[in-house]
């Protein structure tokens, strides 16, 4: 099984969100729909960024890693894009 750390990134927040999953469609669809929680309150979310995995435990890893950084400007570094 393959397992997916993801950044996503809502125009309309101006905010990434940092994620771990296995099934990476549904997760996007699931994050784009309306409801509670940090994603819920917009539906803009797009793909920016992904790193596969084999093992579930190394997503998670990576996952908290990205997630410690707190700076918007490593994550651009890291997708390698200017947002």
């Amino acid at each position: 099984m393959e397992y997916f750390v993801y950044i996503l990134y809502s125009k309309l927040k101006s905010e990434f969100y940092i994620g771990y999953t296995s099934n990476l469609e549904e997760r996007i669809i699931r994050h784009n729909q309306k409801s509670k929680g940090f994603t819920g309150s917009v539906n803009d979310w797009e793909l920016v960024y992904k790193e596969t995995f084999t093992q579930k435990e190394l997503a998670i890893q990576r996952e908290k890693v990205i997630k410690s950084w707190k700076s918007s400007v490593k994550i651009k570094e890291l997708i390698g894009g200017n947002m």
